[in-house]
């Protein structure tokens, strides 16, 4: 039985016989202009040069192609990419949760972290849930959020103010840009 090797759905890179245009534009491998050639013509000039004919403007016309290492581009790109992923920088949005009735040491606990996460530059997102009956008691639980937010309103501003979501109030609370 003869292994088939899966199609990945990965583009195919336009490079030497990938490339399906009749004439394309040729840039030599110092960026001068070489003009417009056939395919077999420009892939021909390019393997004289021990190098690779690239496509750099398919959607152009004539369409564009370079003459130059393949294999160093292509390295080259990945680079990039990588240096450019490591100084990308993620916003985590840190869960916390309340309850409507929750006692003052675990208030302080819960403050503590948030105060940590702040100064770390997380954004936090704080949820109260009403259980059972407590539902019928909204303002108990407003009461609870609002002086959460009152106690860390020194390192944050509220990004989305308290809303309640089925029987869940939330809130978002991201680090101040000015910090005093």
């Amino acid at each position: 039985m003869k292994y088939i090797k899966p199609k990945r759905n990965v583009p195919e890179e336009l490079v030497n016989e990938n490339i399906k245009f009749h004439e394309v534009l040729v840039i030599g491998p110092n960026g001068d202009q070489l003009g417009v050639m056939d395919r077999r013509t420009a892939i021909q000039t390019a393997q004289d040069q021990g190098l690779d004919l690239y496509c750099v403007a398919p959607n152009a016309k004539p369409p564009v192609c370079k003459i130059l290492d393949f294999g160093r581009y292509h390295f080259n790109e990945q680079k990039k990419a990588r240096e450019a992923k490591k100084k990308q920088h993620t916003t985590e949005i840190k869960p916390l949760r309340l309850s409507p009735v929750i006692d003052q040491h675990d208030f302080e606990t819960k403050l503590k972290q948030a105060r940590k996460w702040m100064e770390e530059g997380q954004k936090v997102k704080i949820d109260m849930r009403f259980r059972g009956r407590m539902i019928t008691r909204k303002e108990v639980g407003e009461a609870v959020m609002n002086k959460f937010i009152e106690q860390i309103s020194d390192l944050a501003e509220v990004t989305k103010q308290p809303n309640m979501e089925g029987n869940t109030m939330s809130v978002v609370l991201s680090p101040r840009k000015n910090k005093q």
